[in-house]
């Protein structure tokens, strides 16, 4: 079949003729439809995040049709499923069994530690594919894999916050926004200086106000969420908030977060972090998107320039998400 390879940080995806993959016990075998790239993917590349096992197939938002094993519960032989970053878990340690199966020491992710999506074909743990709703293209739907999903859990965290604040207006911040305006809670959207076209699609999607990273928004915010992976913005996030307001960092991996005054933290203000996600998350998510209905944006690329989406990604070339179909 065909692969984009990665096997070393800081070198391009390599174009290859690879094995068909063979579903085990509890597996389903995908044929790809979609997958969508990830910032997590960048980090992956530029060596930030590490790949135990190289070479590898990377891409965690994937969309595949069942061409063998078991469905998942709610879909049908040869259905569609999404894949999530999560991949696999032990199921026996005490956060497995308490419910916190992101936290899991011996989890395995799609994508760094198993073959993902940017191929013809892949394998999955059954436990760790959800049935797509019927409503959602797999264009559309691979975007919500993980953008979705991890923008979920970190809106999760945020309570019942009226004013959020979303920092790095990307794939994650064009999905959440839909979810929160549908919530009703106003956002306020905050991109690069000069950003325009994103500071635009942000009021597009329903935000009451968007503006650069540096400027302060027109009211406080009760909870904010940073999906750009720049240390910079905890203490302006922070200093953006109301008290006993909380900053959730939503991110794998960030840059160096400088020091900060604790006047910045005083009044019961909250910062963490998120990591992974659950199978609940992906489940009430998926639903609710179809739901609403969340509307993604998308740019299709061939499999052969993943590499090209992933430049575009990291140069803010597009607005919304980058997807690549083989």
């Amino acid at each position: 079949m065909r692969a984009m390879l990665f096997e070393r940080p800081g070198s391009p995806l390599r174009a290859a003729e690879v094995p068909e993959p063979q579903a085990g016990p509890g597996q389903l075998a995908l044929e790809v439809l979609a997958c969508g790239v990830c910032r997590t993917d960048l980090h992956l590349i530029d060596g930030e995040v590490d790949v135990p096992d190289p070479p590898r197939i990377l891409g965690h938002q994937i969309v595949g049709r069942i061409i063998d094993g078991d469905p998942p519960e709610g879909a049908q032989p040869g259905g569609l499923v999404g894949v999530p970053w999560l991949g696999w878990t032990c199921g026996e340690c005490e956060y497995c069994r308490s419910g916190r199966e992101n936290l899991c020491p011996r989890a395995r992710f799609t994508g760094r530690d198993i073959d993902g999506g940017m191929a013809s074909y892949t394998v999955a743990d059954a436990r760790y594919c959800f049935a797509l709703p019927a409503a959602f293209h797999p264009l559309q739907a691979a975007p919500l894999l993980c953008a979705g999903l991890i923008g979920y859990r970190a809106l999760r965290f945020c309570g019942e916050a009226p004013r959020l604040g979303l920092y790095g207006f990307g794939a994650a911040a064009h999905i959440l926004t839909q979810l929160a305006v549908w919530q009703g809670r106003s956002v306020f959207a905050f991109t690069r200086a000069g950003d325009e076209a994103a500071q635009a699609f942000a009021l597009e999607l329903g935000a009451v106000w968007a503006g650069a990273s540096e400027q302060a928004p027109p009211e406080e915010l009760d909870a904010a969420i940073i999906f750009a992976p720049v240390g910079g913005l905890v203490p302006l996030a922070l200093g953006a908030l109301a008290p006993g307001g909380t900053v959730v960092c939503g991110g794998i991996h960030m840059s160096e977060i400088p020091a900060f005054p604790y006047e910045l933290l005083w009044h019961e203000r909250t910062l963490r972090s998120v990591a992974n996600l659950t199978r609940r998350d992906a489940i009430e998510m998926l639903e609710l998107s179809a739901r609403i209905p969340v509307r993604t944006t998308v740019s299709e690329y061939p499999l052969e320039r993943a590499n090209a989406a992933l430049e575009d990604l990291r140069s803010g070339a597009f607005t919304g998400a980058a997807v690549i179909v083989p």
